[in-house]
């Protein structure tokens, strides 16, 4: 059966944005004993460009390539694979509690409501825990009847 490469199966992507994210989830099935797979000494650069901050200029990055052999079970995970990175994320952009927000119904009032009370409840159970605890360990060093640790000046 012929070997195929990394550099050669990644031409094979539909969306060679997230080629990236292919690598890193081929070498982890490799990792975990999914795929059969052995590192060539030679690099390849990925399809990807990444965008520099602060300046319009683009970089690239380079891996090392790998032979595996392309067992019906590769094609398998290679579909599957492909076939969620080619659905892409889909960004949901938080829209932020304003007034504008609440009155227009994009956020849930209740909603806000509730995740405000339990964040309140929150902050006022660890302040009362950690007074608890201060609170504890001040008594316990008093029962122990410890005195100062340094000499007091004559």
């Amino acid at each position: 059966m012929p070997y195929t490469t990394l550099s050669e199966q990644i031409k094979n992507l539909s969306n060679p944005q997230r080629s990236d994210t292919f690598v890193k989830r081929f070498r982890d099935a490799v990792r975990e004993g999914e795929l059969e797979a052995a590192e060539l000494p030679r690099r390849f650069t990925l399809p990807k460009t990444y965008r520099k901050r602060g300046s319009d200029e683009t970089g690239t990055r380079d891996v090392r390539d790998m032979v595996f052999e392309p067992t019906p079970e590769f094609e398998a995970w290679f579909a599957r694979v492909n076939e969620e990175l080619s659905s892409g994320r889909e960004r949901r952009t938080r829209v932020k509690p304003t007034l504008e927000n609440i009155e227009a119904g994009a956020l849930d009032f209740k909603a806000l409501a509730e995740e405000t009370r339990r964040r309140l409840n929150a902050s006022f159970e660890k302040g009362q825990a950690l007074g608890k605890s201060r609170a504890q360990s001040r008594s316990s060093s008093a029962k122990t009847g410890r005195k100062r640790s340094t000499k007091t000046k004559k």
